[in-house]
C-alpha cells in the first residue's frame, strides 16, 4: 500500500511534540531533558576535569567523550541488553564527532568533558534526541560553543520524503524505507552528522536535508527557550508541537 498519509496525522514536514528542560540533574555540571514524541533522553555533563590515565592527556587540547546508553526497558521491541553494545559504541562515537566542530578544545588542555546520554524511552530518533539533549547540557555546563548542535531524522517512506520518522514508519513493510539522521549548526548550516540506513538518491538526500532545515530551526528555538527558562523562571518545561 502506498504511503500517502502519516499514521499519526502529522504533516510530512512536521516533527512530533517536543519537550525540553535544562538543569534536571542536581550534581552534574550541566544537564538536560529532551523528549520528541515517545523518545526521551537525559544528558549529564561533567567537566572539564582531569583526564586519567595520564598517558591520554594532550597538553595542546582537551577531549570530549560521549556515552550513549539505552536502558533495558526503553526499547519499542525486545528488551535492550544492559551494558555497552556495538550500536551504543557507534552512536557514542558519532555523537562525539558531531560536537567536535563546535567546542574549542584548545581551551581545556589535559582535561576531558564527559557527556552521558541515557535513553529512558525510545520510539525511533534516539541518537538525534541524545544529541539535542547533550547540546543543551553542554551549554548549561558553561562549555563555550560556536553554536548549539541540532539533530533530527529525515528520510523516505515509499516515494514520500518526511521529517522525524517514528518506529512505525521505520518498520513500514509495504514500501522501501530510508532513514537519515542529520545534525546541523543552525547559524552556518554546517552538517556535523549525516548517516544513512536504506536507499535514496542524491537528489532525494538534498531535498530531505532542505525539508529537515525547517524542523532544525524549530528545535533550535526550543533549545534556546529551555536554556533561557532555567534562569527566567526556575526551569519551566518548554513544550512545542
Amino acid at each position: 500500500m502506498a504511503y500517502t498519509k502519516r499514521h499519526n496525522g502529522r504533516k510530512f514536514d512536521e516533527t512530533r511534540e517536543i519537550v525540553a528542560k535544562v538543569g534536571v540533574i542536581k550534581n552534574a555540571d550541566g544537564s538536560a531533558y529532551y523528549r520528541q514524541g515517545d523518545t526521551e533522553a537525559y544528558a549529564a555533563v561533567y567537566g572539564p576535569r582531569q583526564l586519567y590515565p595520564s598517558f591520554l592527556k594532550d597538553p595542546s587540547k582537551g577531549r570530549i567523550r560521549c556515552y550513549y546508553n539505552m536502558l533495558p526497558f526503553s526499547g519499542m521491541g525486545d528488551r535492550v541488553r544492559p551494558g555497552p553494545s556495538r550500536r551504543s559504541k557507534e552512536i557514542s562515537l558519532v555523537t562525539e564527532k558531531a560536537f567536535q566542530p563546535v567546542i574549542n578544545l584548545e581551551e581545556f588542555p589535559n582535561t576531558v568533558v564527559d557527556v552521558f546520554i541515557e535513553l529512558t524511552q525510545t520510539d525511533a530518533g534516539s541518537r538525534c534526541a541524545g544529541i539535542c539533549a547533550a547540546s543543551m547540557a553542554l551549554a548549561d555546563a558553561g562549555i563555550p560553543m560556536k553554536d548549539l548542535v541540532v539533530a533530527v531524522s529525515v528520510g523516505k517512506v515509499g516515494k514520500r520524503l518526511l521529517v522525524d520518522l517514528d518506529y512505525e514508519e521505520e518498520a513500514y513493510e509495504d514500501e522501501p524505507v530510508a532513514d537519515m539522521p542529520i545534525a546541523i549548526l543552525p547559524r552556518t548550516r554546517e552538517i556535523t552528522l549525516l548517516q544513512m540506513d536504506g536507499q535514496i538518491t542524491k537528489k532525494e538526500i538534498m531535498d530531505a536535508i532542505k525539508l529537515g532545515e525547517k524542523a532544525i530551526q524549530k528545535i533550535y528555538n526550543i533549545q534556546k527557550e529551555a536554556l533561557r527558562a532555567k534562569f527566567a523562571n526556575g526551569g519551566r518545561d518548554v513544550k512545542r508541537k
